[in-house]
């Protein structure tokens, strides 16, 4: 395999990070694109809208309407299998459970001056979700975006999934219904986040953008931060797999599959004590990537940014999932949950055998969005504080006034700012 590294090499750790930038280099093309259609959607509104979907998705959005119609919902739910129903339902419900047990509480106390302090959590008032479009479109992604801005109180929520020529996954829809989601656009790309952040003649704005996409998404995600707010600018999924030899070679291989066939530019590698034990997972993967409908896909993925590790022990394997930082972690390796307490940066991790990150994906109920490209050093899954803001409450008496006033006048001072000064100052004098 060309990607294959070994800690004990001399100059293992300079040339393991210059493996993982080579998926974060920036794409000037894709910056201009994204600023000029983000430009003309602001000034344009609608008719820019209306253009690119027509030149992206071959979709006339004059025919179609920009909103999917109730009846149009009504019919294609209607054709979804009960069982992919029930599978939803369960899914949401579960979700659901999940991020019900994240949401704060409002907290006040009064100090020892008396003065009134704490806070109190707010949901943000209307929210735009975008969701990958086309027959390949994920309800999941669906899922994982509304339910915590449901959770969260978000009463006001607009979903975005193009439709290219036409397509869409009924699942998507239903999944959009359950959750009571009305307004539904069959619109993408970066003209959808455009008109999302700053309106046009039938798109209300939103105060926050969540949800996953391709580069041009979340280029136009980055762009428009700022004038909204953002989940995060994802990049490809990527998982990091810590085994031995007790682990199946075809099931680790089918893990790390599991990611490579999401995007060409996704990434899974596979860290381990044994060598022979990496080539057998190798092995395997070739197998399997002569039998994945999405095979030239993973395989592109694989090829370019797949890798194998090989460490002396996984104390060093830890060490090096940290210096990764990977979107999803699987620990599959004997005493792996003792290693637990020494995981510093990572997304989600998956403890076990029975636990391959795919059954996060879906339904056991933590959030699949995700921090990507080493962001996990700083950043968490998605959740419902991502859709609730905290506002301070200060209530402070005379007594408290006349005790912390000359301090604040005298910090005030100190920084130059007189108004703030004299602002309380002049409280003081009616205290003398």
């Amino acid at each position: 395999m060309k990607n294959i590294f070994f800690y004990k090499d001399k100059n293992f750790h300079q040339i393991f990070i210059d493996f993982l930038k080579t998926r974060q280099k920036p794409n000037t093309e894709i910056i201009s694109l994204v600023a000029k259609v983000i430009e003309d959607v602001r000034i344009n509104k609608d008719a820019a809208l209306i253009k690119y979907t027509k030149k992206f998705d071959n979709v006339d959005l004059r025919k179609t309407g920009i909103f999917f119609l109730p009846n149009e919902i009504e019919e294609s739910i209607g054709k979804i299998d009960l069982l992919d129903r029930k599978a939803i339902d369960l899914s949401i419900g579960r979700i659901m459970d999940f991020h019900k047990k994240q949401m704060p509480q409002n907290l006040s106390w009064k100090d020892e001056l008396g003065i009134e302090l704490g806070w109190v959590w707010k949901p943000v008032d209307r929210v735009g979700v975008y969701v990958p479009g086309g027959k390949a479109s994920y309800p999941s992604s669906a899922i994982m975006n509304i339910v915590p801005a449901r959770v969260a109180g978000v009463n006001d929520i607009v979903l975005a999934s193009p439709t290219p020529d036409g397509a869409f996954n009924p699942l998507m829809l239903y999944t959009s219904t359950v959750m009571n989601i009305r307004k539904i656009m069959r619109v993408g790309g970066a003209q959808a986040v455009a008109a999302l952040a700053f309106g046009t003649e039938t798109i209300e704005k939103v105060n926050k953008i969540t949800g996953p996409g391709n580069e041009f998404v979340a280029e136009a995600k980055r762009q428009v931060f700022g004038r909204v707010g953002i989940d995060s600018v994802a990049g490809p999924s990527e998982v990091l797999l810590i085994a031995d030899k007790t682990m199946p070679e075809k099931l680790a291989a089918l893990d790390l599959l599991a990611q490579s066939e999401h995007d060409k530019n996704a990434q899974s590698i596979l860290i381990t004590n044994d060598q022979e034990y990496a080539s057998r997972v190798e092995n395997e993967i070739e197998n399997y990537l002569k039998k994945l409908k999405r095979k030239e896909v993973a395989e592109l993925s694989w090829r370019k940014f797949g890798a194998i590790v090989i460490v002396p022990d996984f104390n060093k394997a830890i060490e090096v999932s940290n210096m990764i930082a990977p979107e999803h972690l699987q620990l599959c390796f004997a005493n792996a949950e003792s290693y637990l307490d020494e995981i510093k940066n990572a997304g989600s991790v998956f403890l076990g055998f029975w636990s391959p990150e795919a059954m996060g994906d879906y339904i056991t109920g933590s959030n699949h969005v995700l921090p990507t490209n080493g962001t996990a050093k700083f950043s968490s899954s998605l959740s419902v504080f991502d859709f609730m803001k905290r506002v301070a409450i200060t209530k402070v008496n005379k007594n408290g006034f006349k005790k912390l006033g000359p301090s604040v006048v005298r910090l005030a001072n100190s920084e130059g700012l007189q108004a703030h000064s004299l602002s309380v100052s002049e409280r003081l004098k009616d205290l003398q």
